[in-house]
């Protein structure tokens, strides 16, 4: 496959004995794993195999996903740790001040008056909003929730992002 892909999620364990896998959803969009959808198993960044969607449901948070023609807890058993992508045709234009995680990850922070924080490393999705994992150049990460009070300004095309630090966000 030359087309370019990115990872919509990643298989954590099996569940139960038919087949289903238990999937960590890294994608805002639902319909990814709608039915008849076709995803790329990714191991150790090698694409293992072409997998359609046959069965789909949430349980407890998660993304319950059966594939076609396994029908087998062995059949899947090894697709643990292993990553869901999406070649780069199948990603949805997005409307503007929108932005997918790869193109924010790796942006350098800066705050409103120049100082540089550091670069995100990891973009969280713990609920009401995203939380953005910035990695400084020296000591704990700092997390930056990702909202409008805070987040000012951000050029995908720079890989660069000016913040508003709330009171003790950065202690």
């Amino acid at each position: 496959m030359e087309e370019k892909l990115y990872t919509v999620g990643k298989i954590i364990n099996t569940h139960g004995i038919r087949g289903d896998v238990k999937v960590l959803r890294i994608s805002d969009f639902e319909e990814r794993f709608e039915i008849g959808n076709t995803l790329y198993l990714v191991t150790d960044n090698t694409v293992v195999r072409e997998l359609t969607i046959d069965g789909h449901r949430v349980h407890k948070g998660f993304d319950l996903l059966h594939f076609k023609n396994l029908n087998n807890i062995n059949d899947v058993e090894h697709f643990k740790e292993s990553h869901l992508k999406i070649p780069e045709s199948k990603l949805t234009e997005l409307d503007e001040n929108e932005f997918y995680y790869h193109e924010v990850i790796g942006s350098e922070v800066f705050t409103n008056d120049g100082k540089l924080l550091g670069v995100i490393k990891e973009i969280l999705a713990p609920g009401a909003n995203d939380v953005w994992v910035i990695k400084q150049p020296k000591g704990k990460d700092i997390l930056i929730p990702y909202i409008e009070e805070v987040v000012l300004e951000v050029d995908v095309d720079e890989k660069r992002i000016v913040i508003e630090p709330m009171e003790g966000l950065l202690e």
